[in-house]
């Protein structure tokens, strides 16, 4: 935590000394000429955000309306706002990190990076592990795979337990205390 605010104060930092030598170095810019160049960035800026914003709204509705949950494009939406804000601060620097968040070439490996390293963990960790690692699947016997052919394969489950027969007999029996002990077979 304490290395994400030292990040957040080297930003302005850098922003600041950046812009005094930028400054100091090209006297034909001065100061007048730096700030007009920041505040046409940002105003650029946020041209294109909002342009990227619509985009990425009209992507989610797609996706919703073709059943599929909009993941990447609410991360997509989480770094425009991001960028919006890195445009609005004033400096060379936030501005360089706005148009990194904006522009969909740079924004698509950084949306990679961030559900690889921060948002995958974070579920994995909130999840115990049901994200990443212990998904288990049972798929039907096969010859040369699990149960011979013709054998009974049965897989615990917990309270409910499911037998799969070689030959295209399936079994699932319930016997727990939530029913009435029956046994079902579906040939």
């Amino acid at each position: 935590m304490l290395r994400w605010i030292l990040a957040l104060l080297f930003i302005p930092f850098l922003d600041a000394v950046l812009l005094a030598v930028v400054v100091g170095q090209t006297t034909y810019i001065g100061w007048v000429g730096m700030v007009l160049l920041v505040v046409l960035t940002g105003l650029v800026g946020m041209l294109m955000v909002r342009a990227e914003g619509r985009r990425t709204l009209r992507k989610v509705q797609r996706s919703l309306a073709a059943g599929e949950p909009p993941t990447n494009q609410l991360l997509d939406g989480g770094l425009l706002i991001a960028a919006g804000a890195f445009l609005l601060t004033p400096g060379l620097v936030t501005d360089l990190l706005g148009f990194l968040l904006v522009i969909p070439p740079t924004r698509i490996p950084i949306r990679a990076a961030l559900k690889r390293f921060v948002i995958v963990p974070y579920l994995d960790k909130q999840a115990d592990g049901f994200v990443t690692g212990n998904v288990w699947t049972v798929g039907f016997p096969q010859e040369g795979a699990g149960a011979p052919q013709g054998e009974r394969e049965t897989v615990d489950l917990g309270e409910d337990d499911y037998t799969v027969d070689g030959d295209d007999t399936y079994t699932i029996e319930f016997g727990d205390s939530r029913t009435d002990d029956r046994d079902r077979s579906y040939d």
